[in-house]
């Protein structure tokens, strides 16, 4: 997700001390102001990556946001927030160390924030009405298939940023291609059933995850247009944790930890490799 979005307020604060070796906890609320050394913010859902399980936050930056907590033998707080506040929340530092929430490297957050090495990588997909298919160009649809239609996307997210530039400055621009920012990912299936948007643009684990929940719905990567067909090239982005600039100690146990986890086994695969496949539900571990 380049900035993504979701919401939650008041309700019942939740704490769930997590236990991790030697009285090192991970704190996680929906919203709240107990004390830890850090606080990382997140936005949930976003599975694998984040997600409510039996009310707790679960997922794969989890599992790294709880690596660090015991590497550093430090208690960290992880709090859903608004997606597109993250950056600049962590940014100030006041409130926000650092943001775990998919979060896409791009130029501009790089002057707010310092990021981690990347941990996954994801191209962007556009979801459709299987009755109301986009221009396919073999198994991929290019931007210049999207022209003169409203597209929907994640306020704050890749596919926003993405849609947008195209739109002010590249294949769609003077197009009369429009754009409608949208709450949720979950949201964009219901807008696209409502006509309100004729497609929606998003993450590619986001899109299947859609798919999978609207059986009505399908969806396909998003390419940029080569020289030929054989050349188109799919948008992609890289996965980071955000931190403010100032926390380097906290930077240094998130980039340790990533570089162990990203650690390929004898079957190539790494661990955040197997998370995703396990909270994706696709493996037996």
């Amino acid at each position: 997700m380049i900035m993504h979005k979701v919401k939650h307020a008041f309700f019942i604060l939740l704490f769930v001390a997590v236990t991790i070796g030697m009285g090192v906890s991970v704190f996680f609320s929906i919203q709240g102001d107990k004390e830890a050394d850090y606080i990382v913010e997140t936005n949930v859902p976003f599975a694998p990556f984040e997600f409510y399980e039996d009310r707790q936050i679960a997922g794969v930056d989890v599992e790294i946001v709880n690596r660090v907590a015991e590497k550093l033998n430090k208690t960290i707080q992880l709090k859903n927030v608004e997606f597109d506040v993250i950056i600049d929340n962590v940014e100030a530092g006041k409130i926000a160390d650092a943001g775990a929430a998919g979060l896409t490297i791009t130029p501009a957050r790089a002057e707010k924030v310092n990021f981690t090495i990347p941990y996954y990588s994801s191209v962007q997909y556009i979801i459709f009405n299987q009755e109301m298919p986009p221009s396919l160009r073999d198994d991929h649809v290019v931007w210049e298939a999207l022209a003169g239609s409203t597209l929907g996307s994640q306020i704050g997210s890749t596919g926003y940023l993405f849609v947008d530039d195209e739109i002010e400055n590249g294949v769609l621009m003077d197009t009369g291609t429009t754009i409608k920012g949208i709450d949720s990912h979950q949201l964009a299936a219901d807008a696209i059933k409502a006509h309100i948007v004729d497609f929606a643009i998003a993450d590619e684990l986001a899109a299947k995850f859609i798919i999978e929940k609207n059986p009505d719905l399908d969806a396909l990567p998003l390419y940029y247009s080569g020289a030929t067909r054989e050349e188109d090239y799919p948008v992609e982005e890289s996965y980071a944790i955000a931190v403010n600039k100032e926390r380097t100690e906290l930077l240094e146990a998130f980039n340790e930890v990533l570089g162990e986890m990203l650690t390929e086994d004898d079957d190539g695969r790494s661990e955040i490799d197997k998370l995703v496949l396990k909270y994706m539900g696709l493996s037996d571990e």
